[in-house]
C-alpha cells in the first residue's frame, strides 16, 4: 500500500527481505522498508494530504539497508503536475534499490570504506564549496577525495538512470509531471546526502552551550539560485516571478509562459529538460558527531511555513520519538491555515531519523508497535532479495478514491494562483493522458 493517503486514511507499507547474498544474517538484519505512515527502529514517517487534490508526497525509510544493521536509507519525494503522485511513488519504489546496487556492488560492503577496510569516518573531513557544492577534503589524502568523488558519481548515475527509466514508463506521463528527492544514507557515523529540488534535510545538533539548534544539510535548488539561473539561461530557459506572487521565482519555457516550475532540478518534467532543468543531485558528506541528535527530511509543504529551528524545536518537545514526524506535519498544517487562510494547504511529508537511542512510546495512527518498534503484519510476504523492493508495479489506478483524487482535482488547483503551487500553467502541447507514453 502506498503513501498517497486521504486525510482520513493512514497506511503503512512494511516489507522485509533477506539480506543481499542471503547467508549468515538473522531476521533482525533483514532489510525493512517502510513506505507510509509508520515507525521503525530509528525512524518515524508521516504524511498528510493538503487541499490541492491527491497527496503527491511520498516517503520511504529502509532500515538494515543492504542487510547492514548500522545502515539506513531515508527519502522524501514531493510530486507535482497532473501525475506527480505517480512519479513520486515510482521514484520512491525504485531509486533506493538502484542506488544500493550501484554503491555497494562497486564499492564493496560499505559506501564509505577505504581499501584497507577502515571507515572514512576515521580520516575524512569534508566541507562544501559555495559554488559547485562539490565535497572537498580538508587536509586529507587524495585517494580519500577520489573515493568520495566516485561515490558521488554513483549517486549521480543512479539519479540519471532513474530519470531515464521515468521517460520510458508507458503508464506514467512525466512530460509535465515530476518530483523532488531528498535522500540520506547513514552508515555508522557516516552520512551521505543527495538532494534534487526544494525538499530539505535539516540536522538537529547541540551547540557549545548545549542548546539544540538547526543545521541545514541541503540547499533549496530554486530557479533564482545564482548557479541554477546561469545554467537555465544558458539553455534558453527563463526565470522570473509571476506578478501575483513576486517572491516565487519560476522556470518557464523560452516562448510561452508555462509551466512555471518552482524548482531548478527534478525528476521528470521532460518538457523542461532541454531548457535548464536537470536531474543531477547535489551530493554532500558529513561525519556525525555525538552532538548530532536527529535528521528531519520534509517536503516544502513543511518548510514553506516553518523555519528550520521551529521544526527542530517541535521534534525536541515530543514526549516520544515515534510522534516526531506527525508532530511536525500537524504543526505545518495548522500554520498553513493561520499564515495563508485564503490559500490551499499543501501536502506535507516528514521523515525523522534519530541518530542515538530511539524511544518508542506508541504506534502512529493506531498501528501496533512490535518489540523492534515496527508496525508490522506477519502476513506481509517476504521478498527473495532486496534488489528492487517494489512490492508491485505503479499504475494509474494507484490513486485514492476520494473526490479530489483525479486529474480534474489537480486542474482545479490551477484555476487560481494560490500561493506556492509548484506548477502554475500546463503547456498547450503534449498528451496529458496517464495511459500514454
Amino acid at each position: 500500500m502506498g503513501s498517497c493517503l486521504t486525510a482520513e486514511q493512514r497506511a503503512v507499507d512494511v516489507v522485509t527481505a533477506p539480506a543481499k547474498g542471503g547467508g549468515g544474517r538473522g531476521e533482525e538484519d533483514a532489510p525493512v522498508r517502510i513506505a507510509g505512515n509508520g515507525v521503525g527502529n530509528a525512524v518515524c514517517l508521516f504524511t498528510r494530504q493538503g487541499k490541492k487534490g491527491t497527496n503527491q508526497d511520498a516517503m520511504v525509510a529502509w532500515e538494515n539497508y543492504n542487510g547492514r544493521s548500522d545502515t539506513v536509507f531515508c527519502g522524501v519525494f514531493d510530486g507535482h503536475g497532473p501525475h506527480g503522485h505517480l512519479v513520486a511513488r515510482k521514484v520512491r519504489d525504485t531509486l533506493p534499490s538502484r542506488l544500493c546496487d550501484l554503491i555497494y556492488d562497486n564499492c564493496g560492503d560499505s559506501p564509505t570504506s577505504n581499501s584497507d577496510g577502515s571507515s572514512l569516518e576515521e580520516n575524512l573531513s569534508l566541507y562544501t564549496d559555495a559554488e559547485d557544492k562539490s565535497p572537498t577534503l580538508s587536509g586529507q589524502k587524495e585517494d580519500h577525495q577520489e573515493f568520495f568523488n566516485i561515490t558521488k558519481e554513483y549517486f549521480r548515475e543512479a539519479f540519471k538512470n532513474m530519470d531515464k527509466e521515468l521517460k520510458l514508463q508507458r503508464n506514467i506521463d512525466s512530460i509535465c509531471s515530476g518530483t523532488t528527492a531528498v535522500t540520506v544514507i547513514k552508515q555508522g557515523q557516516d552520512l551521505i546526502v543527495g538532494n534534487l529540488g526544494d525538499s530539505r534535510a535539516v540536522l538537529g545538533t547541540r551547540n557549545q552551550n548545549g542548546q539544540l539548534v538547526a543545521h541545514q544539510l541541503t540547499v533549496d535548488l530554486k530557479p533564482d539560485h545564482p548557479r541554477e539561473t546561469r545554467r537555465i539561461k544558458r539553455c534558453n530557459g527563463r526565470v522570473f516571478a509571476h506578478h501575483d506572487e513576486p517572491d516565487v521565482a519560476r522556470l518557464w519555457l523560452p516562448n510561452c509562459n508555462s509551466p512555471g516550475l518552482a524548482m531548478a532540478r527534478a525528476f521528470g518534467d521532460f518538457c523542461l529538460k532541454d531548457f535548464g532543468l536537470i536531474s543531477v543531485p547535489d551530493v554532500t558528506y558529513r561525519r556525525i558527531t555525538e552532538n548530532d541528535e536527529f535528521i528531519i527530511l520534509a517536503s516544502d509543504g513543511v518548510w514553506d511555513v516553518l523555519s528550520n529551528q521551529e521544526v527542530v524545536d517541535v521534534i525536541a518537545s515530543c514526549s516520544g520519538h515515534s510522534m516526531a514526524a506527525r508532530s511536525v506535519v500537524d504543526l505545518a498544517n495548522q500554520t498553513w491555515k493561520f499564515k495563508y487562510p485564503t490559500s490551499k494547504t499543501d501536502d506535507c511529508a516528514a521523515v525523522c531519523l534519530f541518530l542515538n537511542k530511539f524511544e518508542v512510546t506508541g504506534g502512529v495512527s493506531g498501528l501496533p508497535v512490535t518489540s523492534n518498534g515496527i508496525g508490522y503484519s506477519p502476513r506481509m510476504p517476504a521478498l527473495s532479495g532486496n534488489r528492487g523492493l517494489n512490492t508491485r508495479r505503479v499504475t494509474p489506478e494507484d490513486v485514492d478514491d476520494g473526490s479530489d483524487s483525479n486529474l480534474s482535482g489537480y486542474e482545479r488547483s490551477l484555476d487560481s494562483f494560490t500561493r506556492l503551487n509548484t506548477l502554475l500553467v500546463l503547456p498547450k502541447f503534449g498528451d496529458m493522458s496517464p495511459t500514454k507514453k
